[in-house]
């Protein structure tokens, strides 16, 4: 066995690691900015939300595009180069002041993070696969950090006038250098079959991969709740202060980032589909209280409970995915994250339409439902015999951090 081994694989745990954390303050400088992008554009409110949809619907033709380019380049050099263009797009917007700049900035933002998103999740299953152990969680723990630090840069430039460009470029001027740097140390499957691991070919089979695309599609339709419905719910529903209603979207990633830190651990002691049983248990919860909340602070106390439940689910849909398809896993991978963006397109205008045509807490009970099924799907993230969890950790061959 290479002495070298272990080390190249901390490395490359960590500088995947960053690349999600990047990316993670990047989306988050986007979307709570969006108010702010509007003005400056002068997109009208009948128009915004043709320009918002556009974006997840080319993230998913981006994730397409690279199930493709994956085949004839490793997904550590889509990484490495579509990331600094997310950031150069970001900057671009904050910096124009005409329609059509904003229009193909954000088509550009859309198809990139689709490729990025993808990418990003295929180094990840195939470090875990080299582990023998579940890391993946840590990853998007790190993405959870990074939209957190986002979301908080984002508030500073709202609250001292700070315009977009001068917020967006020193970020800018920090995260590229720092992603690139890390993408020198990027590990992918390509690089553990040039060691002599075996590569395998296998064909993905959607009817046995859809019960995962329908999990990542209701855990997304879940966020997206949470993302965009909190703060009107808390302040229209349950007639907290305007203050007060920006909290708990800042609590749901703040116990998103706690969940996902520690989540790795309870795959490793009960497994996989155990602990994304539980998540979709406290999630229901979640909804639940919500919907019955008397006032804010119980409404609040839901939200705590969502951010909990859901955070270990995407995470653990893309390991599976993995799983489920060893010899394929970039092709599912790229195919599974298209859900990811169909969840965020339906996700808020359903639970909108739902909530003016009937009521909020009425419309709460949707996506409680949807998580709810994730409890019928779970037994496609039990471990095969490549996988990780209680009775299913391979022989530790390499002792890596």
């Amino acid at each position: 066995m290479d002495d070298a081994r272990p080390q190249t694989l901390r490395h490359g745990r960590a500088a995947l690691a960053v690349s999600f954390f990047a990316q993670g303050a990047l989306f988050a400088l986007l979307v709570t900015r969006i108010p702010a992008i509007q003005d400056r554009y002068g997109i009208s409110d009948g128009l915004l939300p043709v320009f918002l949809a556009a974006v997840p619907i080319l993230a998913g033709l981006g994730s397409v595009g690279t199930e493709q380019l994956v085949k004839r380049v490793r997904p550590s050099v889509v990484l490495r180069w579509v990331q600094p263009v997310v950031a150069l797009v970001l900057l671009v917007l904050g910096a124009g002041d005409r329609m059509w700049v904003a229009a193909v900035a954000l088509a550009l933002f859309g198809v990139c993070v689709g490729g990025l998103d993808a990418s990003m999740n295929m180094l990840g299953v195939s470090l875990q696969r080299e582990y023998g152990r579940s890391i993946m969680l840590g990853f998007h723990a790190a993405y959870s950090l990074g939209g957190i630090i986002g979301a908080s840069l984002a508030w500073s430039g709202a609250h001292w006038h700070i315009s977009l460009v001068a917020l967006y470029g020193p970020v800018v001027l920090v995260l590229i250098p720092l992603t690139l740097a890390a993408s020198r140390r990027y590990r992918d499957a390509a690089d553990a079959r040039l060691e002599g691991a075996p590569k395998e070919t296998q064909p993905v089979v959607m009817r046995l991969l859809m019960p995962l695309c329908l999990v990542m599609a209701f855990a997304y339709i879940g966020d997206s709740t949470v993302s965009n419905w909190s703060a009107k719910y808390l302040q229209d529903t349950l007639h907290s202060s305007e203050q007060l209603s920006t909290v708990p979207y800042a609590v749901y990633m703040v116990t998103t980032l706690i969940g996902r830190s520690v989540g790795d651990f309870g795959v490793r002691r009960f497994g996989a589909a155990a602990v994304v049983r539980l998540g979709a248990v406290v999630a229901m919860a979640g909804f639940a209280v919500v919907a019955v909340a008397p006032g804010a602070w119980v409404g609040m106390l839901g939200f705590t409970l969502l951010g909990f439940g859901l955070c270990v689910i995407v995470p653990q849909t893309f390991a599976a995915a993995g799983r489920m398809f060893p010899g394929a896993s970039d092709t599912a991978i790229a195919r599974l994250n298209v859900f990811n963006y169909v969840g965020f397109l339906v996700g808020s205008p359903l639970v909108g339409a739902l909530g003016d045509a009937w009521s909020y807490r009425g419309a709460m009970i949707v996506p409680m439902v949807l998580v709810g099924a994730t409890l019928h799907y779970a037994r496609s993230f039990s471990a095969g015999p490549a996988g990780y969890g209680v009775g299913h950790e391979r022989p530790s061959t390499v002792d890596v951090g």
